[in-house]
């Protein structure tokens, strides 16, 4: 993967590694649901901190979330879970990044290994001063792990894109029938 992969961008390419991170924290009672276990919203609000932050450092400044794609949460979380939130720039567009998110969950006060409890797609886009979309630099896949990942998210974007155009097609002819809404 090569500047030349991306003749549309004007910037060097970063490699994976370059804006990867890791958000640890620790869960307590003030992060539960009604069943005792972290809320889904608390890990969420995680994944997407640790997301802006990995676009924001891939991008060289501010970026925002356009959409966040199959979250999945696997296992429950506990209080007292220490939570590990490790997200890294999978693809890039012309202004745009997908930023894939494993979330793991291990005991705080044992030795035994994080075991992964959920994971995410998301979609940023860089900004400028005026929150106009701004290039960003392609990302340069370093690993195998990292080719796929990249592989996969070209197939992501293309079924959003898809998704997108079926549904604008749909109310564009309801439209056209005179059906509301």
């Amino acid at each position: 993967m090569t500047i030349q992969d991306h003749p549309e961008q004007e910037t060097a390419g970063k490699p994976t590694s370059a804006a990867r991170t890791t958000l640890s924290h620790i869960m307590t009672g003030s992060d539960t649901n009604l069943l005792g276990t972290v809320h889904g919203g608390v890990i969420m609000k995680l994944v997407d901190d640790v997301a802006g932050a990995v676009a924001g450092r891939h991008s060289g400044g501010p970026a925002v979330t356009a959409s966040m794609d199959e979250m999945a949460f696997l296992e429950p979380v506990r209080v007292g879970d220490l939570v590990h939130v490790k997200a890294q720039v999978n693809w890039t567009g012309r202004s745009s990044m997908e930023v894939g998110v494993r979330v793991l969950a291990e005991r705080w006060n044992e030795s035994t290994p994080a075991v992964q409890v959920g994971s995410a797609y998301l979609v940023f886009a860089a900004v400028d001063e005026n929150g106009k979309p701004r290039p960003v630099p392609p990302v340069l896949p370093e690993t195998e792990r990292d080719r796929r990942r990249y592989q996969e998210a070209q197939i992501r974007r293309t079924h959003r894109l898809a998704r997108r155009r079926a549904i604008k097609e749909l109310r564009d002819a309801r439209a056209a029938e005179g059906i509301e809404d």
